[in-house]
Formats: structure tokens, C-alpha cells, sequence
């Protein structure tokens, strides 16, 4: 006949509340068998099955609670690098890179660097250091250096530059967290210096982008002879030069005075541009005349040119021939006048190549007949 458990447990109760702790037989080591739940038709035993499930309960809320309370993980953000530490060694070889890593609390540790774009700002001013409140900034006071003559300057200047990420653990293992110091602050001061002491104070002002190019070179070399290169470096701005009062003074009378000299200068240069255009002026009359003149004697001695030439032809027009020919024309008029009149008197006078001829008749009327 099928027993219920859950009565007979009911009546194992009741029959041990009854017995003295004299009668009490000691307890079996052994649990009791179930009773196969195939055989026969008796109700389902479900003790076991809560039991199993609250022990995986209980596992999973021991494994929150310690995962809540001991916390054996880590988040690394953007712009970070993190460094596992085991026992105080770190693990060079494989940097933490952003996302979820663990670790095991008491034995390891994980470290966390920031690796974004740094910027170190040397000034006086409150503007690099209400900056740094929301940038990845360090702020220094303006770098305090002397000129080529000894004079005190000071220089706002801003250095951009960042971690390499897979040399962190190598390189905070070397210089500790305070690797900025040792790497960045302290040579960018030498640097500065170097760069500016070539120069004069008065030299200076002019010559600000020639010293912030030295400046970018000096840091470029410096951290590239680093061992491995730990750091990048970005730019250096040269912002401000701030010279003391007196310098300032003095500068700013040497600019009034080569304001005041560039000035006269240019009056110089005004009078003599005006000069230049008078004499200019006058050179053009002289030459406009010269050339009017010599306008006129050319065309003088192209017209008496003309007239040799005319002449010369006319010389070599009068042939032998042509002569004869021309006497024997005036003969010719000889013979008229004396049929006229026999006592006519005939005149001969030199007339060039044909001579001129004077008739005086009786009637005392005179005839003059010229012939060329």
C-alpha cells in the first residue's frame, strides 16, 4: 500500500515530540531512500527540486554580491591606457586598452594613464588656468628667462603633446606618474631659453616667429632622441613675449624714434621724387626743343641738299651740244637786231653758262634780252 510522505513525516514528528531524550536513537548517517516515484501511483515529491533551485539562487546572488562589493574588474575610457599590476611588476607587454578587464583583487591592480593630447601652458594669465578646469591641462607659471644682454623676459608659451599609448607601462615604470615633469615640463623650460637668449630684448618683438620656429625645432629633436619615443609631441605656440617696464620704455622710444626717421625719409624721398619730376620735365623741353632744332637743320640742310643736287643735275644737263646750241640761238638774235639796224651796239656781260645780251638802238630805246 503506497504511503504518503508527507503524512508519514507528519507522524515521524509527532512520535519523536513523545520520546524522552533517553529513548532517542541516534541518527542515521544515511538519508532515507525516496520512495520510486515509478512504482505505484503516490504523490510527486517536489522538496528536492526548490532545493536546487535555491541553491543556484543563492550562487548567483553570492557571485553579484561579490562582484558589487570586491569589484575584480576594470573600465578603461577613451583616451586611457590602463597598466596591470601583479605583486607590484607591471605587465609591459600588453597595455589595457579601452573596455572591460578584470583582475584579481588583492593580488592585481590595473592602473589607470591618460593618454589624450596634453597641453602644457606657461603663463601669468587666468586664461590657462580656467582652461584646464575642462581640458587635459597643466598649467605653469610664464617661463622667466634673460635675453642675449641679460635683461629678464618672459614668455607665454602652450606645448601640445601626448603619451604614447603602447609605451605606458614602459614608461610610467621608468619615470613614474610623474613622467610629465621629467619629460615635458623641465626640458621645454631649457629649450625656451636656449632659443630666446640668442636675441636682444629689443630684438625680440620682430623677431617672434623666427624664435617660436626655433623653439618648435628644439622640442621636435628633443623628444625624437628620447629612448623609444615615449612621447608625441603635437606644436609649441609662442603666445606672448612680456618684457619689463623699463625695456618697454626704452623699446617704445627707439620705435618713436625710427617712426620719426622713417618719416623724414619720406620727405627726403618726397622732395627729391618731386625734384626728379621737375628735372625730368625740363630734360623733355630740352630734348623737345633739341629735337625742333634739329627738326630744322635737317630739313635745312635736306632742302639745300636738294638744291646741290638740283644744280649738280643742272650742271650735268648742260653738255657741249646743248652750249653750241644755245650760241648759235643768241647768234641768232644778233642777226635780227642788226637787220633792225646796222648801227645797233650789242652788248656782251658774263651771265653764266650763256651770256647776257644788250641792245642799244639808234632811237636810243634799249632792248635787254637775256638768255640762261
Amino acid at each position: 500500500m503506497p504511503i504518503d510522505l508527507n503524512e508519514h513525516l507528519k507522524n515521524k514528528k509527532q512520535n519523536s515530540s513523545n520520546k524522552s531524550p533517553l529513548d532517542e536513537e541516534p541518527k542515521n548517517p544515511t538519508p532515507p531512500r525516496r520512495p520510486n516515484q515509478n512504482r505505484g501511483g503516490g504523490s510527486f515529491d517536489i522538496s528536492g527540486v526548490f532545493d536546487k533551485r535555491f541553491s543556484l539562487l543563492y550562487i548567483f546572488i553570492g557571485i553579484v554580491l561579490f562582484f558589487v562589493l570586491v569589484r575584480p574588474y576594470a573600465v578603461i575610457d577613451e583616451g586611457f591606457v590602463g597598466i596591470k599590476v601583479t605583486t607590484g611588476e607591471f605587465d609591459f607587454e600588453k597595455p589595457l586598452y579601452p573596455g572591460l578587464h578584470f583582475y584579481i583583487p588583492g593580488y592585481q591592480r590595473i592602473d589607470k594613464v591618460d593618454t589624450r593630447v596634453k597641453i602644457l601652458s606657461f603663463s601669468d594669465s587666468d586664461e590657462g588656468g580656467a582652461r584646464g578646469s575642462n581640458q587635459a591641462t597643466i598649467s605653469r607659471p610664464a617661463v622667466n628667462t634673460f635675453d642675449a644682454k641679460g635683461l629678464p623676459v618672459f614668455i607665454d608659451l602652450s606645448v601640445q603633446y601626448s603619451l604614447a599609448p603602447e609605451r605606458v607601462p614602459e614608461t610610467i615604470s621608468l619615470y613614474t606618474a610623474d613622467w610629465d615633469r621629467r619629460l615635458v615640463i623641465e626640458p621645454t623650460l631649457g629649450i625656451v631659453r636656449n632659443a630666446v637668449g640668442r636675441y636682444t630684448a629689443e630684438e625680440i618683438p620682430g623677431k617672434r616667429d623666427e624664435i617660436s620656429l626655433k623653439i618648435n625645432q628644439l622640442m621636435q629633436q628633443h623628444f625624437q632622441n628620447l629612448k623609444n619615443q615615449p612621447v608625441q609631441f603635437v606644436a609649441a605656440d609662442l603666445k606672448a613675449v612680456l618684457l619689463p617696464p623699463s625695456v618697454q620704455e626704452s623699446i617704445q622710444k627707439a620705435q618713436v624714434a625710427k617712426q620719426e626717421a622713417d618719416r623724414v625719409k619720406n620727405e627726403i624721398q618726397k622732395v627729391k621724387n618731386e625734384a626728379e619730376k621737375v628735372a625730368a620735365q625740363a630734360r623733355g623741353e630740352a630734348e623737345a626743343k633739341r629735337l625742333n632744332a634739329q627738326g630744322l637743320a635737317d630739313a635745312i640742310m635736306i632742302e639745300a641738299e636738294a638744291k646741290a643736287k638740283a644744280n649738280q643735275a643742272v650742271r650735268e644737263s648742260l653738255s657741249r651740244e646743248l652750249l653750241q646750241l644755245r650760241q648759235i640761238e643768241v647768234q641768232g638774235q644778233f642777226n635780227e637786231a642788226l637787220k633792225m639796224n646796222k648801227d645797233a651796239k650789242i652788248f656782251l656781260t658774263p651771265g653764266g653758262a650763256v651770256p647776257n645780251i644788250w641792245v642799244d638802238s639808234v632811237d636810243k630805246q634799249r632792248n635787254s634780252v637775256m638768255a640762261q
